[in-house]
């Protein structure tokens, strides 16, 4: 749980209590009414794929051998199947065009939820966001292995529907990430 030291509301410091069958953060004294239900922030991650192979990217900051899905945050009026072309586009340089909606998964760890799409990207050359990433590579599709947190439930469905079924590989816990989620270069291969 995320937790809060005092109500942003009202300045008074908070209290663990049982609400609705969960732990949550209250303050429930006076007028002040405040309780933190812990909502998830919307994501979105791209499924990019290009000539039989999909896009995986390394973000600032993460171990060499991590690789991912392109991800990003919702704009404020942005609708999600809008933010993944914007996305793809901002982090790759590259227009894409959209195939489908893969799913919504929860991820827990970075109280994320995650609405996956399957785009197609366009020929040319990738101009990675240095200010994000730090790599890519493309993965023949028949080469890669899913993860099991983040964005990686999503392409192993993403997979199947395909014919492709490969095991989920557990990765480390997650730790200093940013949006989405970071594989193992080495298990995505």
């Amino acid at each position: 749980m995320t937790s809060y030291r005092y109500c942003p509301l009202c300045g008074a410091g908070l209290t663990v209590r049982r609400l609705r069958g969960q732990d949550r953060q209250i303050f429930a004294q006076g007028d002040c009414s405040f309780v933190y239900w812990g909502n998830p922030v919307p994501v979105v991650a791209g499924i990019v794929e290009r000539a039989n192979r999909v896009i995986l990217v390394r973000g600032q900051g993460w171990p060499e051998d991590w690789y991912g899905l392109v991800t990003g945050f919702l704009e404020i009026g942005e609708k999600p199947e809008d933010a993944v072309l914007r996305e793809v586009y901002e982090e790759l340089g590259i227009d894409v065009r959209h195939g489908h909606f893969v799913g919504a998964y929860p991820f827990e760890q970075l109280n994320q939820i995650i609405f996956t799409y399957h785009v197609y990207g366009e020929d040319g050359p990738i101009r990675l966001c240095q200010e994000e990433l730090t790599a890519y590579k493309e993965v023949p599709i028949e080469k890669l292995r899913p993860w099991s947190r983040g964005t990686g439930p999503a392409l192993q469905d993403w997979l199947a529907s395909r014919g492709y079924y490969p095991s989920l590989l557990e990765q480390p816990s997650p730790s200093n990430r940013k949006e989405g989620d970071m594989p193992n270069s080495r298990h995505t291969l």
